[in-house]
């Protein structure tokens, strides 16, 4: 599994609770970024986080002076953290259960930043939990198989059919690793192996 500190982004920009959010918003504007990081005033003191929706929904939304507002004045603090080791599937929980959109990595010290785009757009979650069904089925299809040739008889119609079917699995699990098929479960049974001989020839 893919951890936060894999797709994270290190590039994080901090800025002073005392700073005005017009300097913010400037600092924002100049490298791109949604959020800025809010410095600790010391080692004990928790980080803290100003995000562009912060700036609109309590400083523009009022008609505040964003020269006049201080980032301590709107910023979230102490802001949720994750540990750059932690899963991916958690930090996607964490974000869920507390409506973030991105949060600081922490290990001490600040070491990057984490968002829901980062985790869409460098993780691979989309193919992998289809893949990990698969190999599971395909776990089951070859307990199947072994206890249909058990019962039926190694050379029978039903358990050429039922390798057949593990065949099927594993070729679609090679094809969604875009993977060649080198060999088959049965490889290290001699009875299977015997199994399928007997399904080829009779054919």
């Amino acid at each position: 599994m893919l951890k936060a500190s894999d797709v994270m982004t290190k590039d994080v920009a901090t800025i002073r609770s005392s700073a005005t959010v017009a300097e913010a918003v400037e600092l924002m504007r100049a490298r791109d970024w949604r959020a800025l990081i809010v410095e600790r005033r010391h080692e004990q003191d928790a980080y803290g986080i100003i995000s562009e929706s912060d700036i609109v929904y309590k400083v523009i939304a009022y008609g505040k002076d964003p020269h006049q507002v201080r980032v301590y004045e709107v910023m979230s603090k102490p802001c949720i953290t994750i540990n750059p080791d932690l899963g991916l599937e958690y930090v996607a929980r964490l974000f869920a259960n507390y409506h973030l959109h991105r949060a600081p990595v922490i290990q001490g010290e600040l070491v990057g930043i984490i968002s829901i785009t980062d985790i869409l757009a460098q993780s691979n979650f989309l193919e992998q939990p289809y893949t990990i069904l698969l190999e599971q089925q395909l776990q089951d299809e070859i307990k199947k198989a072994r206890t249909v040739c058990t019962q039926r008889g190694r050379n029978s119609e039903e358990c050429a059919a039922a390798w057949d079917a593990v065949e099927e699995m594993q070729a679609e699990i090679a094809h969604q690793r875009a993977e060649k098929v080198s060999k088959i479960p049965f490889d290290d049974d001699s009875d299977e192996y015997e199994a399928l001989e007997a399904r080829v020839y009779e054919r």
